[in-house]
């Protein structure tokens, strides 16, 4: 899989799938005529008591290669190699040859050839036997382009909503209802043993696809739980001699030596979410806790926070930080990591295999790792994470049974396991076309990066793997090293089985809000105004907020 771009501080993205570096655009405002008073100052779901509308868990009748390297739950399992015969997942064609199914999809980078201009979708369409035509959306605006969507009640056929969009667009409970059929009927419990595929999902992410106590979607689960990592050029590092930060003080201290402003290097971009967790802020439910007192806390408010903020302060005021980086918002922070600009660098993990993979055939001894993650204050760290689906996929309401039962027999296709031909083709398009296949595994070609976004990836799910990738043949038994021992820290979520749609006037305040912590953070303002920008974000909603959350715990008994 092309892996997407990470997260914006106040969201993950995906996923551990996340990775070509430039954070997802906060956006989508008010979806107009589909609120209610309830709706707007927020609800909330008990995921405990939707187990009547799950799908039944079962196991895949073909058999699949087993994993050479088990993950830490959430943490998902590792191939190392490929199988060496591919199996058949689905027998004949999920389509009925019916008209094309209309597709709305992000994409990170230059758009893909569409129609039949794209070799790929032409191959995977004729398997399918009913076509599906996408229409690619721009990843870094997409909160812009569902907000119109939902708001104009004008849904493609199958929408993709990935994760950390839905906590951008208000009221969007009463959009799905609006929008989108109910699948219970066609999913849950039994029912789902016409779609086997979609049977091996984890339960959790089951759980996360309900809206309104109905199954509204089709979860694609995560593949790993956090939504950073701190990034170092080890190569660069090693060779200078500077040692792998394992405080906080080293960390300052490596990037005051990697800093040599007349060989045009820096040490830093905006690392400030992974400052955020090396100093234990808060991160449930995008920053809130629980105070000794039972009190709901958002991390604005918190003495963690204001460390963090400092040690950011710091970074910028001794000029660690690539003036790119101060400059602007849209600096191409990753390049900067590639082209040896800076040393360390705050992206997604999915970011770490494409970056490596391309990199070292630039760049002979090329590597870039993860930091280990470490606390600032001392005791154990704190990482942050949760096991929510990476996207979730909508079918148009209205569309018959009989459409609905196809395009769900699509994404069944589209969702087979590692191993199985379906899965090679969907990831790998047309072998000695998309790619050249060796005694390691299937290479993609220049057409296969060009043709290959996704497309069929977000339109669907799958039972959650990190498969191998030949030209970085450490890579999987280095992330799983590295997530098993991070996921040993994973924070506690005090409202673990509680789904919100947070307020309205919440959602609409918190992108400002960040955006004035960012002016104190880079120097723009004096660090005093954070207790004014606490305040005035209470005012915009935080206070409705922790209301909320409050009342979720005392009314499931907690």
């Amino acid at each position: 899989m092309t892996t997407p771009p990470g997260p914006s501080a106040d969201r993950r993205t995906f996923l551990s799938l996340l990775g070509l570096g430039a954070a997802a655009v906060a956006g989508g405002g008010v979806l107009a005529g589909c609120g209610d008073k309830a709706t707007r100052g927020g609800t909330t779901q008990e995921l405990d008591k939707l187990a009547a509308v799950l799908p039944e868990q079962r196991p895949l009748a073909v058999s699949v290669p087993k994993p050479d390297i088990l993950g830490t739950r959430p943490v998902a399992d590792g191939y190392t190699r490929f199988p060496a015969q591919l199996v058949d997942a689905v027998a004949g064609k999920p389509g009925t040859g019916g008209p094309a199914i209309r597709a709305m999809t992000p994409v990170w980078g230059p758009a893909p050839p569409a129609g039949a201009s794209n070799a790929y979708l032409t191959a995977v369409n004729a398997e399918l036997g009913t076509p599906v035509e996408f229409s690619t959306q721009d990843g870094l605006t997409y909160a812009e382009k569902l907000g119109a969507v939902l708001g104009a009640r004008d849904v493609p056929d199958l929408l993709c909503v990935p994760g950390w969009e839905v906590s951008k667009l208000a009221r969007f409970g009463d959009a799905v209802r609006a929008n989108f059929e109910d699948l219970t009927p066609y999913l849950s419990g039994a029912a789902v043993a016409a779609y086997p595929m979609l049977g091996t999902f984890p339960a959790g992410a089951w759980r996360h696809s309900c809206w309104n106590e109905r199954l509204m979607s089709v979860p694609n689960p995560t593949d790993g739980p956090f939504p950073w990592a701190l990034f170092y050029r080890k190569d660069l590092l090693t060779k200078a001699g500077i040692a792998v930060p394992a405080t906080i003080e080293e960390l300052y201290e490596a990037g005051r030596k990697a800093t040599d402003p007349g060989k045009g290097v820096w040490a830093f971009t905006d690392i400030f979410a992974m400052v955020q967790m090396f100093y234990k802020v808060p991160g449930s439910k995008d920053g809130w806790r629980l105070k000794a007192d039972g009190t709901p806390e958002f991390k604005y408010e918190t003495p963690e926070y204001k460390a963090a903020a400092e040690f950011m302060s710091r970074l910028y005021k001794a000029g660690l930080v690539h003036p790119d980086i101060v400059a602007s918002k849209g600096a191409d922070a990753q390049q900067l990591l590639k082209s040896g600009k800076v040393m360390f660098h705050q992206d997604g993990i999915g970011m770490w295999q494409p970056m490596q993979a391309e990199q070292q055939k630039v760049t002979p001894g090329f590597e870039v790792q993860p930091v280990p993650l470490f606390s600032a204050t001392g005791g154990s760290p704190l990482a942050w994470g949760d096991d929510e689906p990476i996207s979730y996929t909508f079918i148009k309401k209205g569309l018959g049974k009989a459409r609905v039962e196809e395009i769900l027999r699509i994404i069944n296709w589209c969702s087979a396991p590692f191993g199985t031909a379906e899965f090679d083709l969907r990831e790998y398009g047309v072998a000695g076309k998309h790619h050249t296949r060796g005694a390691d595994g299937p290479v993609k070609t220049e057409l296969g990066f060009k043709e290959i976004q996704n497309q069929y990836f977000f339109i669907s799910g799958r039972s959650p793997v990190v498969q191998p990738y030949p030209q970085t043949p450490q890579y999987v038994s280095q992330l799983l090293a590295y997530s098993n021992e991070t996921v040993k820290n994973l924070e506690k979520d005090p409202w673990l089985g509680l789904k919100f749609e947070m307020p309205a006037k919440y959602k609409a305040g918190m992108q400002p809000t960040e955006d004035k912590m960012t002016d104190i953070v880079r120097g723009r303002r004096p660090a005093s105004d954070i207790d004014v920008v606490v305040k005035e974000w209470r005012a915009a909603g935080g206070d409705e907020a922790r209301q909320l959350l409050a009342s979720a715990l005392a009314d499931s008994g907690r």
